[in-house]
């Protein structure tokens, strides 16, 4: 086929891929945008049941006052937030990303709701 004419030699089909370049594709706009609201809600629900649980426990363990382990809580709060935004990010799917800021936070819950509940 060295002499054959360019019409009759065969074609490659051309690929299709899932997003030309340059472009992104609705699936990962879709992980990103759930990250996002991981490290946003499920973060910041992990903070405050942190913030919670420890201005519950300090004043009890400590013999500290009620509005000193509010400050310190609050403040000690910040420190939880930050590597669950980080958490966030890190996972290698936005599932495990919620699952890592919602197991804690549950505990966090029930560990609060078993001492009200005790106390």
């Amino acid at each position: 086929m060295a002499g054959a004419p360019a019409s009759e030699k065969r074609q490659e089909p051309h690929k299709k891929s899932p997003a030309r370049k340059g472009e992104v594709s609705i699936r990962w706009r879709l992980a990103v945008a759930s990250r996002v609201l991981a490290a946003v809600i499920g973060g910041y629900l992990l903070a405050a049941l942190a913030s919670v649980c420890l201005a519950y426990f300090l004043p009890l363990l400590f013999q500290s006052s009620r509005a000193e382990a509010a400050v310190l809580s609050m403040t000690l709060s910040f420190l939880v937030y930050l590597p669950a935004v980080l958490w966030c990010f890190a996972c290698r799917t936005p599932w495990r990303a919620w699952l890592g800021l919602l197991v804690p936070s549950a505990v966090l819950g029930a560990v609060y709701a078993c001492a009200r509940w005790l106390v």
